[in-house]
């Protein structure tokens, strides 16, 4: 269990987000078409989990569009903003604000992924969504980077989780 707190005010999550090093828990979750998105389908490709608690909050919205931008750079690498909005509102919300570097995906189906990543909040205000929280994979699906950011109003660390997809050890030869 971690501690992060909204306006001073501590939550709890249900675990930690997964260790650097290990491989990444598969996941179901939704995508804009409403079809499910399992990890397996972005295999090859490195990866940011960019966890949001709903793109309906301002730091929430800040770090998507960031992470929209700062992509351009990365070529080889997907962004998936994961919320608990429904398809249809992230769908909304990235058409008005032309994002489209991105991909969306809603946990509307199951709440298995935050519990699996330890970042479900399980109690106050915002018990059953999820903590605001950064995890970087390489290729094959190895955790080479995490933040769970203290407080949810924060943003996180773009350029710490950009850096860990460049570093040397994520050349996928497990060295």
């Amino acid at each position: 269990m971690a501690t992060v707190t909204l306006q001073g005010n501590e939550l709890h999550t249900n675990g930690d987000l997964p260790a650097t090093g290990d491989q990444a828990p598969d996941f179901l979750l939704v995508d804009r078409d409403l079809a499910n998105k399992k990890l397996s389908d972005f295999a090859g490709k490195k990866i940011i989990m960019n966890i949001v608690p709903s793109l309906d909050t301002p730091t929430c919205a800040t770090s998507t569009k960031k992470f929209n931008e700062l992509v351009t750079a990365h070529k080889d690498t997907v962004i998936l903003i994961i919320s608990a909005d429904l398809p249809f509102a992230q769908g909304r919300f990235c058409g008005t604000e032309g994002l489209e570097n991105i991909i969306p995906l809603s946990m509307m189906r199951s709440r298995d992924f935050a519990r699996d990543y330890g970042i479900l909040i399980e109690d106050g205000p915002l018990a059953g969504i999820t903590a605001r929280g950064i995890v970087a994979l390489d290729s094959s699906g190895r955790v080479i980077y995490t933040q769970l950011v203290k407080e949810i109003a924060d943003e996180p660390d773009y350029d710490a989780a950009l850096a860990a997809l460049d570093t040397k050890d994520n050349d996928d030869s497990g060295e």
